[in-house]
């Protein structure tokens, strides 16, 4: 089963409801933590639920960079386990579990420095290949770094400021088509092995054995037991277990058109000043867009639904990748931001040295049993979220006295890794999006004309928004704008789109 839709969710509440014997594990949170977790144990032959309060990557896993990193930064503080992690969860991504929605992006240094901050780009670009190597992965896969002329530099970056410019160090990372992309390809992957996979439904009075589950889009609530259950909300684990301890740090991104760069092919990546681990980057993105980000800033209090850049943040991009450029930007070329709430280890030993320093704090994630079978996922990343999972289900797997067999996510690729996507007709776009599925996307449309944008300059298309809502569970308009597509990142599209795919919608949901 690999379709997840509003008749496909009410059936799997309806099995809940009826449920004879306990779930073997009730996943708790639909972002990519949440959905990971619920593909592990699928893949190890558990009857399992997730339950989501809203939609699928609702939360932090929308606001990432898209990077599937190898762990370079970590490297320059010291941290070689989590490096070495992150590389190798990188391999498997690109190598075998999401091929088709990863592809290798040059990170161009500009030389416009001393010969010392010279050396030192070059001695962490050596060590992050290194750290390419130990984790097998191929130069055809993931090419080594290397250093580009002037020309090559500009070719890749032609806003880079020319002042003193030497060429650049470049080298590869992994970056997602879309980080929400791979959280309904997990999500979907998970429901193919048996998942049931239910959005808009809260879970509260949660216990080790079970929760309360009421259905966002009726109103009704219903008890469900479990045998183990995995809190794997993000920064709202405190919400759900108070024993857990969560620091939020909000992570902003501007949002450019790619004009203004010059339509990069690169990642211009320009190192923060006092830092050995931070970089500013502005990321080539579909739609033609450049994301410019991060940041790493505290932020206590009540978590919002959708967390919103600073003032401060944004001159401190602006600032910071301004360095760099031969034009610089003001805040009348934003046409967007977004930021994110990353759920950091909160404990004793892991303090920051300060509270602008949260950098320091460790990405490495925390697996903590509470009430005998509660489990809780905290911290790490993206890009190690198989590994996360991995570690929930074991641990899960011990608490609940489970009969499960062997974790097998490093060799299970996701719905489109494999096959060949591409088609006479189809438009790239579409097969970076779907890979192989992407014929899929095209056969099973009913939408009149399939092929035509949603919206003028906007690559994607009326067969796309068709599938996000009878193949890959989107349920309202902002579903689609907001996580299927992301045309939703920047107001104008998706005032331009909103009616378009408001009648898609409403043709093909099911209500």
């Amino acid at each position: 089963m690999t379709v997840i839709d509003a008749a496909h969710r009410r059936r799997w509440l309806a099995d809940l409801a009826e449920q004879e014997r306990p779930l073997d594990m009730l996943v708790i949170g639909g972002g990519i933590t949440g959905a990971g977790v619920a593909l592990d144990a699928a893949t190890r032959g558990l009857r399992v639920a997730l339950v989501e309060s809203h939609d699928l990557a609702f939360g932090t896993s929308r606001w990432s960079s898209k990077l599937v990193h190898g762990g370079l930064r970590y490297l320059a503080g010291g941290r070689f386990p989590i490096a070495y992690e992150s590389a190798v969860e990188r391999h498997h991504l690109m190598t075998t579990i999401a091929p088709h929605l990863i592809r290798p992006l040059s990170q161009v240094v500009p030389d416009h420095g001393s010969r010392a901050t010279t050396a030192l780009i070059r001695t962490g670009l050596r060590a992050g290949d290194v750290l390419r190597r130990a984790a097998r992965t191929p130069t055809d896969v993931l090419p080594g770094p290397r250093r580009l002329s002037v020309d090559e530099t500009l070719a890749l970056c032609p806003q880079t400021s020319r002042r003193g410019l030497r060429g650049a160090f470049a080298h590869s990372d992994g970056q997602l088509v879309d980080d929400a992309r791979l959280v309904v390809a997990v999500a979907r992957t998970a429901a193919a092995f048996g998942a049931s996979i239910c959005t808009y439904t809260r879970a509260d009075q949660v216990t080790g054995t079970g929760a309360r589950l009421t259905d966002s889009c009726t109103g009704e609530t219903l008890t469900v037991s479990a045998r183990t259950v995995v809190n794997a909300t993000g920064v709202w684990a405190g919400d759900v277990d108070q024993t857990l301890r969560v620091r939020p740090s909000r992570g902003t991104h501007l949002i450019f058109d790619a004009e203004r760069f010059g339509n990069p092919a690169g990642a211009l990546t320009v190192p923060v000043a006092g830092s050995l681990s931070r970089f500013v980057f502005a990321l080539p993105e579909p739609l033609g867009r450049v994301f410019v980000g991060l940041t790493d800033v505290d932020a206590p209090g009540p978590i919002p639904d959708v967390p919103q850049a600073s003032d401060d943040e944004v001159e401190y991009l602006l600032d910071a990748i301004n360095v760099a450029l031969d034009r610089p930007l003001t805040r009348d070329d934003i046409i967007g931001t977004f930021a994110g709430l990353r759920p950091l280890v909160d404990s004793d030993d892991e303090n920051a040295t300060d509270s602008g320093s949260l950098a320091d704090l460790s990405r490495r994630h925390r697996i903590q049993v509470n009430d005998g079978t509660l489990v809780g996922v905290l911290g790490g990343k993206l890009t190690t979220y198989r590994r996360m999972a991995e570690d929930a289900v074991d641990a899960a797997v011990r608490a609940g006295g489970l009969e499960a067999g062997s974790c097998i996510t490093t060799s299970t690729p996701l719905i489109g890794a494999t096959g060949k996507g591409r088609r006479a007709g189809l438009p790239s776009s579409m097969v970076s999006r779907f890979g192989s599925e992407a014929a899929k996307v095209m056969s099973s449309a009913m939408v009149d004309r399939p092929l035509e944008p949603i919206a003028d300059d906007l690559d994607v298309t009326r067969a796309e928004v068709e599938f996000a809502v009878t193949h890959e569970g989107a349920l309202c308009v902002d579903d689609v704008l907001d996580r299927r597509t992301r045309i939703g990142l920047v107001r104008d599209d998706a005032d331009r789109a909103r009616q378009a795919v408001t009648e898609i919608v409403e043709k093909f949901g099911a209500h």
